[in-house]
């Protein structure tokens, strides 16, 4: 016989699963009873009925254990063939036959197939329908096993069981008599909610049924006739229910009641059973920025406030029950949550099929890995419900044995159970709704500081320092988590100020006060904290709350605390507490930096916060394993000396390097399960998050970094020869930061003094290290193509000075390396290659070799026409930083260059960026910055060529068209650049050309009505470079642009973006500059029109160029000449120009002009002195 068995915790099968091999006694003995069972016919007689009990009595039996080896398909035909044998007027057989479904379905891990759960279905329904209520316990339980992972299945039924009328609305109603029923019944449609991936939901009808029947299960109190265990199962199933149609039914909850009456049940659920706390809670939570109820706890309020000042959740008696063993992935019952040893994710979990039998299995508890541990510990939320572990049990809900812990103690186990499945559905609601509508409710579930003699509100907080559970507790701090990720922009608002004398708290000082609130919270449990998975958690939570605070808003000192308190943990004993360490620290040393207080720290002593900690010591190991340094002094010398003579320039570093480097010392070894076997290092997730934070260190604080250059360097080339691809490739990345901090240093705008660099004669020596180390190796390293991409990253941040210093074999190596890599068949390593080509491009060294140019076009030309938008938007950023490099050398003094480039190459560069232009806007915008420089470098021996006139139309019918597209503004700006650029080359027949008229269009459109103003600047900065009156074409074309100047002169301030604003005064700027321009060209047939707008506008033209006159010098790109005396001499030679003008006979407009330049002129001087 063919078998098909059951694998693993979990209930389905999975697709491709290789069979395990069968247990011939198991499947001897079930073939035997079902060959038995298939062997009865249908018979009313009292001696059938007997042997019908007796075989369900031996299939229930019977001892299956895991991969039993029985088949799906004969256990689901052996169900239909006991339904057929037992007619629906046999109440004790239909209650047994039930039993069996329930049993055989759960204990075997079953799904039944299609084909029998229709018949199988409709005998429950029927059963409940027609048998007396004595018996639906047992045939809700079966239907709860039929339906689970079936839902997509069951549309045939779904009017009975889920209609106005239907079975399974009256029996979870309220009304509903029978707690036990009641509570199965929910069950039931907590089961039928489970979505299997790739199959059709439930229809949106149902699930805003389901949905209401949870939710009016949740907010009901618990009636007297049911007692505490069983109301704790039944919210854990409406609980579970929600999750499932927030996660698989990808339900969206799009009205504010619906969510407010959700939040509410679900904060009111986190908080159920937790010792010394009895909230009541509205009916509705609704969003706002304060809170809008007052959360103390009514019962023994002192000793609530004593708690939260002074967490005790550590100090209880240990129970030293052990778990019992479970069905097939059932959740062990915890005893009051105090086995701390435990996996923290284990204990997230609920029941999914239920029932009442009390069959053991000889599958032990499993606990799945905690993020981190076998990653790099950078995903700030962890998962502990991410495949929502709390939830896998098998269908029976197993009682609790008195003697395995009282009852008090199985009552403590339910009441977590629920908190946990309150909090798993808490982060699938918000993993649902956008973060703005969460940010609403922010004051609901994150704690403020209190007033003076106020108790603390209850919060997430509340959970993490309070409840017994570490298991509970780690969930609360996962879903604290979820709230920060992302929260960057809703905490920027937050402000500190020493101003408490307000009628009202604004609500930057809101935030300000929960950012401290949670530092202090997070770092109470840190102290008081004992199992180690849930200590990772809180210092997670802690990284997500750094690397999203405004640190560089709030008052000094928060980051001190955290830094002081999270350092001894990276010598902790687990694994896991050590690498989120190292996480915490990375998010210190990158939130907002550089800071002058993180700086300080890096700054400290070694041994500062190491030696002693809190009353909580932290399980640490007796050697201080990463104080032993390959170089200078040790740590431990270092402490020594005096603090502010440390010759340890920052230890944070040293300790990184120790950790990459040296060996682990085995102490250290307790709970490195990340390590590989027989390895001599630290794990790896150690060693990556020690790379990540050198990386971090690197970019934020690199005059701290370029200390250790060589040595890090040294580092470097370690990880890149060793044979695990992600300490290569990290690596790879700590090269790329160096070498970016490298060339910033050495950029024109730095602010580092020249003796504070680095040398240039060290970068070569740490380049040549890097060159003639592993580097190569994994440029060529095909088989991890990610690697190579990496590599390239980092080969493009060398130093130009220092490459042009390199021995010329190096030199080629690079430039070879690049060339070749840029026919790769991978998008990531092509994308890279074509980005670095583009930096080197503008190395100086380079620039005017018109062979390498000539090689680096072509391979970018073919780039853009690769199918990755990737690569595609990689080359064109090349193309146009190739472009600007034919512009520097055009501006040289040396014509060779010019005359060596291929006229051919200059084509196939136009007609390339022609097409890119049509590309996605991630393309288009550096296309039509390498258009505007391509047409600006041709020259009059190009431009007469006839096959260069088409190509030019061309070119300037994609600027044009550019310019006046809805598209990004990034992309309008640069076609108005790249216009500008067109404008500059005189070889080009600006107008006189039939374009000329369609450019100064469509800029004179954009510079009146574009939404943005820094693209209006841009076009009225186009506007004014030509330097000729015949350039700007006819009489009618030069009065439409000076009408439309000053036309965005009035609209200036015409915005209902308020981001827009600080842009006025540079438009403003940029056109005065402009219209003055025109005044210095213009000719007698223009001054007419100039003159009537004047008449009409005199004042206010006036009035803003009295502004432009006495502004000072403004950080704008427009080129406006930026100090007064510059303004006023171009002023003045415009008006010198105006009156060398010969004025037509009977004109007046002349005199008005002039008269009106030196009206402007003097009133200026006037007010200046």
């Amino acid at each position: 016989m063919a078998v098909v068995p059951v694998a693993g915790l979990l209930p389905c099968v999975a697709p491709g699963a290789v069979p395990r091999e069968p247990n011939p006694e198991q499947d001897d003995g079930f073939r035997r009873l079902s060959a038995r069972l298939c062997a009865l016919r249908p018979e009313d007689s009292s001696s059938a009925r007997t042997e019908i009990h007796l075989l369900f009595d031996q299939l229930i039996s019977e001892n299956y254990s895991d991969g039993s080896g029985v088949a799906a398909e004969d256990v689901s035909a052996l169900l239909v063939q006991a339904c057929r044998l037992v007619p629906l007027n046999q109440n004790h057989l239909v209650s047994k036959v039930s039993q069996l479904i329930h049993h055989l379905l759960n204990r075997l891990q079953v799904i039944v197939d299609e084909q029998h759960l229709d018949f199988l279905l409709a005998y429950t329904i029927s059963a409940i329908q027609q048998c007396s209520s004595w018996t639906h316990m047992e045939i809700l339980q079966a239907l709860a096993a039929l339906v689970y992972c079936n839902g997509s299945k069951c549309q045939k039924y779904l009017p009975d069981l889920l209609g106005k009328t239907g079975l399974l609305m009256k029996l979870s109603d309220l009304a509903q008599s029978d707690p036990e029923v009641r509570r199965a019944a929910v069950h039931c449609l907590a089961n039928l909610c489970l979505s299997v991936p790739g199959q059709p939901y439930l229809e949106e009808p149902y699930q805003n049924i389901c949905f209401q029947a949870f939710l009016t299960t949740l907010q009901s109190p618990k009636s007297s006739d049911m007692d505490d265990i069983t109301f704790c199962m039944l919210l854990q199933n409406a609980l579970r229910g929600i999750q499932s149609l927030l996660n698989g039914g990808k339900m969206k909850l799009k009205q504010t009641e619906e969510l407010g009456a959700l939040l509410a049940v679900l904060k009111k659920s986190m908080f159920h059973g937790l010792p010394g706390l009895n909230i009541e809670m509205p009916s509705v939570l609704y969003p706002t920025p304060l809170p809008q109820y007052d959360g103390r706890p009514p019962v023994k309020p002192q000793q609530s406030e004593s708690s939260a000042s002074r967490p005790t959740v550590n100090k209880k008696k240990k129970s030293k029950v052990k778990p019992k063993k479970t069905q097939q992935g059932e959740d062990e019952e915890e005893s009051g949550g105090e086995m701390e040893a435990a996996p923290v994710i284990s204990t997230c979990r609920g029941n999914l099929r239920e029932g009442s039998t009390r069959h053991t299995s000889s599958v032990g508890v499993q606990g799945l890995p905690l993020d981190g541990s076998g990653a790099t510990g950078k995903d700030r939320v962890s998962s502990a419900f991410s495949s929502s572990s709390w939830k896998r049990v098998s269908s029976s809900e197993s009682d609790y044995s008195d003697a395995e812990g009282g009852m008090q103690s199985k009552m403590r186990s339910y009441q977590a159970k629920v908190r946990q499945g309150a909090l798993a559905c808490f982060l699938s609601t918000i993993k649902s709704i956008e973060k703005k509508v969460l940010y609403g409710y922010w004051s609901a579930f994150v704690p403020d500081t209190p007033e003076l003699g106020s108790p603390q509100s209850v919060s997430l907080m509340t959970l993490t320092l309070k409840d017994p559970s570490p298991k509970t507790r780690a969930c609360a701090l996962q879903v604290l988590s979820a709230i920060l990720d992302g929260s960057k922009q809703f905490l920027s608002v937050a402000e500190d100020t020493s101003d408490h004398r307000r009628a009202f708290t604004p609500f930057s000082v809101m935030i300000a006060s929960s950012i401290r609130e949670l530092h202090r919270c997070l770092l109470l449990a840190l102290a008081a904290e004992s199992s180690s998975q849930t200590l990772t958690q809180i210092i997670k939570c802690l990284a997500n709350l750094v690397s999203n605070a405004p640190y560089n808003r709030l008052k000094l000192s928060l980051l001190t605390k955290v830094w002081t308190q999270i350092k001894p943990y990276i010598r902790h004993k687990d694994v896991n507490v050590r690498v989120s360490s190292l996480t915490l620290l990375g998010a210190i040393v990158s939130t907002h930096a550089p800071l002058p207080e993180v700086q300080l720290l890096l700054q400290q002593p070694c041994s500062s916060g190491l030696s002693h900690s809190s009353s909580a010591t932290p399980h640490l190991s007796p050697s201080d394993w990463w104080k032993k340094a390959p170089a200078g002094p040790s740590l431990e010398e270092a402490s020594v000396s005096s603090p502010q003579g440390s010759s340890e320039p920052c230890w944070l570093i040293r300790l990184c390097i120790s950790t990459i480097v040296l060996p682990k010392e085995d102490s250290c070894s307790g709970s490195d399960a990340g390590s590989a076997a027989g390895s001599t290092y630290e794990p790896s997730p150690m060693r990556l998050e020690a790379l990540q934070v050198l990386a971090h260190l690197a970019r934020g604080y690199f005059s701290m970094a370029q200390v250790y250059l060589m040595e890090l360097g040294e580092v470097i080339c370690k990880c890149m020869g060793e044979a695990d691809p992600s300490i290569q490739l990290h690596g790879a990345k700590l090269l790329e930061e160096l070498g970016t901090g490298l060339t910033q240093q050495y950029k024109p705008d730095s602010t580092i003094a020249p003796d504070q660099r680095v040398p240039v004669f060290l970068v070569v020596m740490f380049w040549t290290m890097m060159l003639n180390g592993p580097l190569p190796r994994a440029l060529q390293n095909s088989e991890h193509p990610t690697l190579q991409a990496s590599a390239c990253d980092a080969l493009s941040s060398i130093l130009p000075e220092a490459f042009s210093s390199l021995p010329n074999d190096r030199q080629i190596l690079c430039i070879t390396m690049l060339l070749g890599l840029n026919d790769s068949k991978n998008r990531l390593v092509k994308a890279a290659t074509s980005r670095a080509l583009g930096v080197y491009v503008l190395f100086p060294c380079l620039r005017q070799d018109v062979i390498f140019v000539a090689d680096t076009a072509n391979a970018i030309l073919m780039s853009l026409q690769d199918k990755s938008l990737n690569v595609r938007a990689k080359a064109a950023w090349s193309l146009g930083n190739l472009t600007d490099t034919l512009i520097v050398n055009m501006e040289t003094s040396d014509p060779s260059f010019q005359e060596e480039f291929s006229g051919l190459l200059l084509l196939k560069m136009l007609r390339s960026a022609i097409e890119a232009s049509k590309d996605k806007d991630k393309v288009k915008s550096n296309a039509v910055r390498a258009l505007g420089n391509l047409l600006h470098f041709l020259q009059p021996s190009h431009i007469e060529k006839p096959r260069f006139a088409e190509i030019i139309e061309e070119s300037i019918q994609a600027l044009i068209s550019t310019v006046l597209i809805e598209a990004a503004m990034k992309v309008r700006w640069n076609a108005c650049y790249a216009m500008g650029n067109v404008f500059k080359n005189p070889a080009l027949p600006l107008g006189i050309a039939p374009w000329t008229s369609q450019a100064y269009n469509a800029l004179t459109s954009v510079v009146t009505s574009c939404k943005n103003f820094k693209v209006r600047i841009r076009s009225a900065t186009a506007l004014s470079i030509p330097n000729k009156r015949e350039q700007y074409g006819s009489v009618d074309q030069y009065a439409q642009i000076w009408d439309a100047l000053v036309t965005a002169l009035q609209k200036s301030e015409d915005t209902t973006d308020f981001l827009e604003f600080k842009y006025c005064a540079s438009l403003r700027t940029q056109i005065c500059q402009a219209l003055i321009h025109l005044l210095s060209l213009a000719s007698a047939s223009d001054l007419p029109c100039i003159n009537r707008t004047l008449t009409l506008n005199g004042d206010m033209i006036q009035s803003y160029i009295l502004q432009f006159l006495k502004s000072g010098a403004e950080e704008d790109d427009t080129g406006a000449p930026r100090s007064p005396q510059e303004r006023d001499q171009m002023v003045t030679m415009a008006l010198k120009h105006l009156n060398s003008v010969q004025a037509l006979a009977g004109d007046t407009a002349k005199r008005a002009v002039v008269g009106f330049l030196e009206d402007t002129l003097a009133i200026y001087f006037d007010s200046s002195g």
